[in-house]
């Protein structure tokens, strides 16, 4: 097991330059965001019809030794305005494509999230089961928008020999295991998940636990923490709408490996994954909006690199 970085938290500076930095924490190896949500500062889906752009890209790879865990375009490929929705299709089936050209693995992609009818403007999360109207569209939701995306998007990565991670986030269709594991029974097991335990927590699921009920579903890692405020906890709940920069007022606000939970709690967490079989990159994300992106790599960082786990483990004596 490595540490990465996902490197929107430095899109500010050029690749090479991001390259550089992260040599400097012994990190070799990225998460890049090709557009959507992430944007795609470090790494352009132009690529694709441009020969010598990609040589050069993979050459600044090379000479940096650097490599690329996953392309990310995280979106909501499911939104109600259709062109809205093929907007972020149309990333998603790139970046699936140069993942494929680059020799990545993985695409880290949103579930997303439809409107309540073919006439919806704005996407619909159904958070309850009553009254029985929400069962209803929730049920149209997954058979008629859900599924039909996902079985063919997943062929679609499948026929390009990548997998797609779907991080499971709140205000989509799949963000707990349970509907994570849903997603996959519809569309196979080319579709898993981005691991990111911050989300785990703030939804009062063990993310350790939940590593045993995730299994081989797991395709890749974000290194991200949260820290809950039990004295607002009970007043507002997990389901906190306040802007993520109302630290003092919210339930919870992500954090900085580390300052939600100490190394212990890491150390347990990384143990587990590799007991599930998962022994690729940590992926250190940073939305900790009490530090600074630069403050936050390096402490991540060097938390990280002291606990992480990176020899293969050997037979027991006894074995």
């Amino acid at each position: 097991m490595r540490v990465g970085v996902f490197t929107p938290l430095l899109s500010q500076l050029s690749a090479e330059s991001v390259f550089k930095k992260l040599k400097a924490y012994n990190i070799d190896t990225v998460e890049l965001g090709t557009g959507n949500y992430p944007g795609g500062a470090h790494c352009k889906l132009s690529m694709l019809e441009n020969k010598s752009e990609l040589k050069d890209f993979k050459s600044l790879l090379d000479d940096n030794g650097i490599s690329i865990s996953a392309l990310s375009c995280h979106g909501n490929p499911l939104h109600p305005n259709k062109d809205t929705a093929k907007d972020y299709q149309e990333v998603s089936k790139k970046t699936i494509r140069l993942a494929e050209k680059l020799g990545v693995p993985v695409v880290v992609d949103f579930s997303g999230c439809p409107g309540d009818s073919p006439n919806a403007k704005y996407p619909n999360w159904v958070t309850c089961p009553w009254p029985p109207e929400y069962l209803e569209v929730l049920a149209w939701q997954w058979d008629k928008v859900v599924a039909p995306y996902w079985i063919k998007q997943a062929k679609f990565a499948e026929d390009h020999g990548v997998k797609i991670a779907i991080e499971m986030h709140p205000g989509f269709v799949a963000y707990s295991p349970e509907t994570m594991l849903k997603l996959r029974a519809i569309a196979g097991k080319t579709i898993g998940c981005n691991y990111d335990p911050s989300h785990m927590f703030w939804q009062g699921i063990d993310p350790i636990a939940a590593i045993r009920v995730l299994g081989d579903c797991i395709f890749h890692v974000h290194a991200k923490d949260t820290q809950i405020y039990d004295r607002n906890l009970p007043l507002t709940g997990v389901l906190d709408t306040k802007s993520y920069t109302d630290e003092r007022n919210r339930a919870w606000i992500f954090r900085t490996c580390g300052y939600g939970h100490d190394a212990q709690w890491w150390k347990e967490f990384i143990s587990t994954l590799r007991m599930f079989g998962y022994d690729y990159v940590l992926s250190i994300e940073h939305e900790d909006s009490l530090m600074s992106p630069e403050e936050g790599l390096s402490k991540a960082a060097t938390f990280l690199n002291g606990i992480v786990i990176k020899e293969q483990p050997g037979a027991a004596w006894w074995v």
